[in-house]
Order: C-alpha cells, then structure tokens, then sequence
C-alpha cells in the first residue's frame, strides 16, 4: 500500500514542485542510491536482530518517511526525504523475504509467489485507492499521512504475531557478502526486474498523463492494472512452478512482457495502454519470488546479496527512464524496458540454478 501510494502520486508530487523529466529523475535516483546502499545496513540488522524485529524497525521508518514525501517544501528536501525511504524500502523488502524463505522451508512446497502475491493485493489496491482520492484532490500529504496512520497498528499485531527468530551471537558470522558464483546470474535477472518494475511503478502515471492524456484520477489506472495482474499470476504462480519449472514460467512470462510493453508504447489512448501495461504485469510477476526463493534457500545473506544486485535496478531504472524520456521522448524509454523483457528471457533459460 505504501509503495503503490507513493507511486501513484509522483504526478501529484511533481506538479506541485514544478519538476520536469530529468529533475523528477534525480529525485528517483535519490530512493535508489538510499535502496542500494542500505542493504548491508539490511543484512546486518535482519542478522543481528532476526527477521522479526528488523520487520517492525524498517516498517515504522518506512511510515514515517512517506508524510515527508509529501511535505518536502522543495527538490532538495524532497531528495533527502526520498534517499530515507529507499532506505527504509530496501530493509523491509530483505526482512519480509527472508521471513517468506524460511516459511517456504517451513512449509516443504512453494509459497513465494503466494506471499508475493500478498504485496501486488497491496499495491493494486492501493494504486485504485490513490485514483480515487486524486479524483477528489486531496493533496498528497494529506493521503500519506491517513494511511501511515492507519498502518501503525497492523505492523505492530504482526510483529506481535511472528515467533522470535533473533539469531545467536555468532561474531564469525558474515552478515553481508557481494553476490558471487551462480547467486550473479540470479541477481542479473533480478536486476532487469527491478528496473522493469520500478520504472512503471514511477512513469506510468506519468506516461499516462504526458502521452496518453488521462486525466488526474485517471492516470493511476495503468499501474493499478499493472499490479492487479501481477497479483493474479503470483496466486497461480506456484502451481506454475510446480507443475513446469521457475525458468521456463520466468522465460515465457518475460517474453510475455515484452508483448505488453510494445502495446503501451504504440498506443495513442487509454484503453489499449492499461492493457498494455496490464499484460506487462502478466509477464513480470514471476520473476521477483522464483528468484527470491532460490536466492533464500542459500541463507538471509545471500538473499541480501542477490536484492543488493536486483535492486541496483531501483537505483538505475526509473532516473534512466527519467533521463531518456526527457532526451529521447517518453515511448523510447518505455520501448527500452521491453528490450530488457526480452534480456531477462534469455537469461532465465541458462540460470540452471532458477528453481
């Protein structure tokens, strides 16, 4: 819900501190230097401290730094305020997934996908609750600050709800290594996911609104389309894995993706962008809990290694997209993410260890 709300209302953000493409992307570049270089921070608390507790610490800063967004006076505070989220971003994202690997071992059958598919119900809803209250112009800050609040008390019940997992004190123990060996082909395909992800979560609304010409309430519906069948294919997506294998779900559904990226980008009104956009999302879901869970069946630390690799994609992806639209127009840099669709397919069928 957070991270569909903060994308949902980029456009929102943007107009009212007059940003273009290229400064719009530095901002963007700003959540992803903060996601990037807090994965050790990540791997070592989740180590330290246990998956639970890292949890409850990043998802409270996580709250926090999404009013700030919204209350950033100018494009400097709004840098600073964005490089805490990717921060606060990233160690939720290494805490839920090593918490989600060690339920998939728990369990003894695949349930990455499902538990993924949990997020895409947040980010789906979330993206057709920011359409509505953009439809009625209720300012950012006031919709981030309603949802943080309403999000305290659920994180906390859920960290009540989960067994301590705090790991005994072992001072040999590497919290954080740099993925090597066959984790780099995993973190490759995660990579291109990432920026894939990333930047439609961040430019759609804007490519629906500067290309399309959608409306404010109207410009959320592509990323809400987006997610909607991103959360359909992962609740099927262990079934898929388990009756075919991760790689051949991961490759067909990339090329898949590059399918639905070239619809978007030939498009010249609404209706066949969101399916475009929507048939993308068909495409990508596999690809963040397949890789995942192979990473998380290595350990907290090399999942960590191979998110630090991945979500390097968060770093480069949307201010690239930022940066060519603004050079080249927005459907080359949109064209760019289904040549990486197209990448990701032929790197899934040579990762032998994509399982």
């Amino acid at each position: 819900m957070v991270f569909a709300t903060w994308a949902a209302r980029i456009p929102a953000v943007r107009d009212h501190l007059q940003l273009d493409a290229a400064t719009l992307a530095l901002v963007l570049l700003c959540g992803g230097i903060g996601a990037v270089g807090s994965f050790p921070l990540a791997a070592w608390i989740t180590g330290h401290y246990g998956a639970r507790h890292s949890t409850l610490y990043s998802g409270l800063a996580l709250l926090v730094s999404l009013p700030l967004l919204g209350l950033a006076p100018g494009l400097w505070s709004l840098m600073v305020v964005c490089t805490c989220y990717g921060a606060a971003s990233s160690c939720f994202d290494v805490a839920i997934n090593a918490l989600g690997a060690q339920a998939e071992r728990d369990a003894g059958r695949p349930i990455m996908s499902m538990l993924h598919g949990w997020f895409c119900v947040g980010t789906f809803s979330g993206a057709l609750v920011a359409s509505g209250v953009a439809g009625l112009g209720v300012a950012p800050v006031w919709h981030f600050l309603l949802l943080s609040a309403l999000f305290v008390w659920p994180l906390y019940a859920a960290y009540q709800a989960m067994p301590d997992d705090r790991p005994e004190h072992d001072p040999e123990r590497q919290l954080f290594v740099l993925p090597h060996g066959h984790l780099v082909v995993l973190g490759v395909i995660a990579f291109c996911g990432a920026i894939v992800e990333g930047s439609v979560a961040d430019w759609s609304g804007i490519y629906m609104k500067d290309h399309i010409g959608a409306s404010d309430g109207a410009t959320p519906l592509a990323y809400a389309a987006f997610a909607g069948m991103m959360l359909v294919m992962r609740m099927i997506g262990d079934g898929l894995k388990a009756r075919y294998d991760a790689r051949r779900v991961v490759s067909v559904g990339t090329l898949v993706a590059s399918g639905g990226i070239a619809l978007a980008v030939a498009s010249n009104s609404m209706a066949p962008a969101i399916l475009g956009f929507a048939i993308a999302g068909i495409g990508v879901a596999a690809v963040f809990p397949f890789v995942f869970s192979a990473a998380g069946r290595h350990g907290s630390t090399a999942l960590a290694a191979v998110a630090t690799l991945g979500y390097s994609g968060s770093l480069i992806g949307p201010p690239l997209f930022g940066f060519l639209a603004h050079g080249w127009g927005l459907q080359a840099a949109l064209a760019l993410l289904g040549v990486l669709c197209l990448a990701m397919a032929a790197s899934s069928r040579r990762a032998q260890w994509l399982q």
